[in-house]
């Protein structure tokens, strides 16, 4: 089946009218204009609701860092492998917590670990404060997860910042000689924040950026803007995006990337999908879910 030029499975055809129909109810959001907005916004959000066990609240210690993470284990068995999960919020919102309920379902599923980091937050905390929480988080993970675990086999996940810090800690480790982790799930990342790229300028002006990395001399920095890094030697991917996500492009153009530097990349994209669509109550969604789910069970071993 093909849309727009785009092709996709023909077995989301019929979930496209119900999805539409749930947008076309939904008013549209939007990110903070500025700092005031960012802390309205900040307030008025509700407090997540608990997974049922709870999780487990720790800190992932490595290389002089101290970083909160929450901890979720499978009802039954022990962990066949680990998911480390980095909640989106475009740098400046959210929480590990907002993805308790998601990574328990998940950790039950698959009979897996998941691991949400609580990296910092711009603008108090900008750029390298998050992907240097995000690094240290998973050195802890290799470093223990045979200990605290009983397994060694890692993967790790990203909701669009958080696919972006995803990617960005995958570098960096690569860079230290680490290839511990064996997959990565990069759910709608923005991959250019320097505004060179087609999908780079539909965001430019974005204050997320401005709060994240406004002060850096160059955005092109890979440890910015992965899209810009060398990605060779990084472990099989799965991109997830929507068809109507406004990060389309940078997604698609993140799959070339990978696939020239020779990683092996699964690019999907959804039909009638808007940017963030995974969290969002529609068959598109239970469908990108249950795909995921798949790829990480065929990668994890679960």
């Amino acid at each position: 089946m093909r849309f727009d030029g785009i092709r996709f499975d023909p077995r989301l055809a019929p979930l496209i009218d119900e999805t539409r129909a749930f947008y076309a109810r939904r008013s549209p959001g939007r990110g903070p204009r500025g700092a005031d907005e960012l802390r309205s916004m900040r307030a008025a959000a509700p407090v997540p609701a608990p997974s049922d066990p709870p999780a487990r609240c720790e800190l992932a210690e490595s290389g002089g860092r101290s970083v909160p993470v929450r901890v979720q284990l499978p009802r039954a068995g022990s962990p066949a492998g680990v998911l480390l999960d980095l909640h989106g919020g475009g740098f400046y919102l959210g929480s590990a917590a907002d993805h308790d309920i998601r990574n328990q379902d998940l950790a039950d599923a698959l009979g897996i670990a998941v691991v949400g980091v609580d990296y910092r937050l711009a603008p108090e905390d900008p750029w390298p404060a998050a992907p240097e929480d995000c690094e240290a988080a998973a050195r802890w993970l290799v470093a223990g997860a045979a200990r605290r675990f009983g397994t060694t086999r890692l993967a790790i996940c990203g909701f669009s910042a958080g696919a972006t810090l995803a990617t960005t800690t995958l570098v960096r480790l690569r860079d230290r000689g680490t290839d511990a982790f064996g997959c990565a799930v990069l759910q709608f990342g923005t991959y250019d924040l320097s505004g060179r790229t087609p999908s780079g300028r539909l965001i430019a002006d974005e204050y997320f950026i401005e709060a994240y990395a406004g002060h850096v001399p160059d955005r092109a920095h890979p440890d910015v803007s992965p899209i810009y890094a060398d990605l060779s030697g990084l472990p099989p991917v799965r991109l997830v995006v929507g068809a109507e996500d406004v990060l389309l492009g940078d997604n698609r153009a993140m799959a070339a990337r990978l696939a020239a530097a020779g990683v092996d990349v699964d690019l999907r994209v959804y039909p009638a999908a808007p940017h963030g669509f995974t969290a969002h109550p529609t068959p598109m969604a239970d469908a990108a879910r249950a795909d995921v789910r798949q790829w990480l069970a065929g990668h994890l071993g679960a």
